[in-house]
């Protein structure tokens, strides 16, 4: 399956004839940058960035994904995986961020790429003068050209994810439907905190989105409970199911919103884009996209 499988004004139509999404109108102005980050692996980071952005570009937004991670998960999963340059050169190198950023399949939606190289990244921005603001510094001449910015980051608290955390406006954090991602909550909140004060006064919590939802599960359903509880409207009202689908579709390079836009873990993709612009104040969305 390619992209030209499925027409890429089909996800378009799709979105924003969603009952979810309403109709056509949007005020959104300037460039929102939301770090998407939990310290613990596993618990949907890199499937939240690439879908949520597929689903922010089809409904008209322009969207820059900023990939982190040295597994390079996010580049791949959008189909990017041929370029020279990436996240690396520029942390590191101080290469100009706008001669690092590859288009995507996705109308509206470009990437910057991240390779193995980074994994050398924590240790050599040790020894840079102001190594917490590298991202920060080098996304100033691309705000204003995007919409959203999204930055997929590691699953530690290291000098990478400082780095996003440091550049971004707010923190949306996945938060898998199980005990242990419950319990690393309060030390990711500690850690944000930390952030706060030392680096970004503004820096706040976009939202926190429940992932790997099995409503069958009473562990599942007393997770998302004591999560909404605790945490209030911060926590989305979508819900992103456990589903095979999503995991099969970065083998083919594609979001699943791409690979397979009726199963039901793209459906919730596709909701959580729309609640994610009405939270951002962007009413509702249609009109860039027709």
């Amino acid at each position: 399956m390619s992209y030209d499988d499925k027409p890429k004004a089909q996800l378009r139509n799709v979105l924003i004839n969603n009952p979810e999404i309403g109709q056509p109108e949007t005020i959104h102005h300037g460039t929102r940058i939301i770090a998407i980050a939990n310290q613990k692996g596993g618990v949907g980071k890199t499937t939240t960035a690439i879908n949520l952005a597929t689903g922010l570009a089809a409904c008209g937004q322009r969207v820059l994904v900023v990939d982190l991670d040295p597994q390079g998960n996010a580049s791949t999963g959008l189909g990017v995986s041929e370029y020279e340059t990436d996240v690396y050169d520029v942390l590191i190198g101080g290469a100009d961020l706008t001669q690092v950023i590859c288009a995507s399949n996705i109308p509206g939606l470009d990437v910057v790429p991240a390779s193995a190289d980074l994994a050398g990244a924590e240790i050599e921005l040790i020894d840079i003068e102001h190594r917490e603001a590298r991202l920060n510094n080098a996304l100033a001449p691309v705000l204003g050209k995007y919409d959203y910015i999204l930055t997929d980051c590691p699953p530690a608290l290291g000098l990478l994810t400082i780095n996003a955390l440091v550049a971004a406006d707010s923190v949306l954090v996945p938060l898998q439907c199980e005990y242990f991602a419950l319990e690393g909550m309060t030390r990711l909140m500690k850690s944000i905190e930390r952030i706060r004060r030392a680096y970004n006064e503004d820096l706040d919590i976009q939202g926190i989105v429940l992932t790997m939802h099995d409503g069958r599960n009473n562990l599942c359903r007393s997770v998302e409970a004591e999560v909404r509880e605790y945490f209030g409207d911060r926590v989305y009202r979508t819900v992103i199911p456990r589903n095979v689908r999503l995991s099969e579709a970065p083998s083919y390079g594609m979001p699943a919103l791409v690979y397979d836009l009726a199963c039901a873990g793209s459906q919730a993709y596709a909701k959580l884009a729309a609640e994610m612009l009405r939270r951002e104040g962007a009413g509702p969305i249609g009109k860039a996209a027709q």
